[in-house]
């Protein structure tokens, strides 16, 4: 028999921090992008966060991120990756239902100075 002992909520700005702290630990990420309109999309707002953006709709989140990649990332394996742990990271530490996780990947990052590709033309 489960006993109800009220209501658990969780701040959007937990969101916020699960998404950034998860992209930010994922290999190929060098940074997040700044973005127009970052944060949460609600009725009542919410706290920005630079480069994602958050949307709670009937208790399910949309989330949408901007990366810079690094020089030698495979983006599209890159962007799978961030949906696939970014989704884990919300449903183990939340449990909360995702409805999307839209990767825009908008720039990629310089080489540092004297930094070879690994590519040999």
């Amino acid at each position: 028999m489960e006993e109800n002992l009220g209501t658990v909520t969780v701040a959007p700005e937990v969101l916020l921090s699960l998404v950034r702290l998860t992209a930010l630990a994922t290999p190929g990420v060098a940074r997040l992008a700044p973005t127009f309109q970052g944060g949460v999309k609600r009725l009542f707002g919410g706290k920005a966060a630079e480069g994602i953006e958050i949307e709670i709709e009937d208790h399910t989140v949309s989330i949408d991120v901007y990366i810079v990649a690094e020089p030698d990332a495979q983006m599209l394996h890159l962007g799978q990756t961030l949906q696939r742990e970014i989704t884990r990271a919300i449903h183990d530490g939340i449990g909360m239902p995702v409805k999307e996780i839209n990767i825009h990947i908008e720039d990629v990052a310089d080489r540092a100075p004297g930094e070879s590709s690994r590519t040999n033309l």
